[in-house]
């Protein structure tokens, strides 16, 4: 991991971002949400990830997650979903996507014709409650702060409808917020 951040002890909490090469806004469809989404079921229901709080943003992701092979975990998730939107993109003609993904590869990556992810996904421990708090709410007013919605509980791309509702897209390891 090219990262000053690491997994330390795998049976911590971690709050996690990983953001798309160069800020690109890749996650503006639903089409490209869903791959996040569906990934992410898959992890907690496959790959023993434990996913506590979670934004999708139209360019970068926050979780706040365990598992007892996280640093694994993330790295498949990362590379399925790469796999993915280049399919996607390629399937629904976004051009512009893949020529920003195939100009802003970066040139140690030989085997690859495109990057979406920047390197590494930046894991700190969530070292307590007050700090879970913090980096949950930080999560959830994600899209508020961007102007994006008025209540985190409209981004649809969020726990916060987990759990102010009880619904959301995707099942959550809900925790005492």
């Amino acid at each position: 991991m090219r990262s000053r951040y690491k997994i330390v002890e795998s049976s911590n909490l971690y709050f996690i971002t990983s953001t798309i090469i160069e800020w690109i806004p890749v996650f503006t469809e639903k089409i490209f949400c869903d791959i996040i989404i569906d990934s992410l079921t898959y992890c907690r229901q496959k790959k023993g990830l434990c996913l506590f709080a979670y934004v999708v943003m139209d360019n970068h992701i926050h979780l706040i997650a365990a598992s007892e092979t996280l640093s694994e975990t993330i790295r498949d998730f990362k590379s399925y979903t790469a796999r993915e939107i280049i399919r996607v993109a390629g399937e629904k003609q976004r051009m512009w996507l893949l020529n920003q993904f195939e100009f802003y590869k970066k040139n140690h990556k030989k085997t690859s014709e495109y990057q979406i992810w920047q390197e590494g996904f930046h894991p700190q421990v969530v070292a307590n409650e007050d700090v879970l708090r913090q980096k949950a709410d930080y999560i959830h007013n994600n899209p508020v702060r961007r102007g994006l919605v008025e209540n985190a509980e409209r981004w649809v791309y969020s726990s916060a409808r987990n759990y102010l509702s009880g619904e959301g897209c995707i099942e959550i390891d809900q925790i005492e917020l």
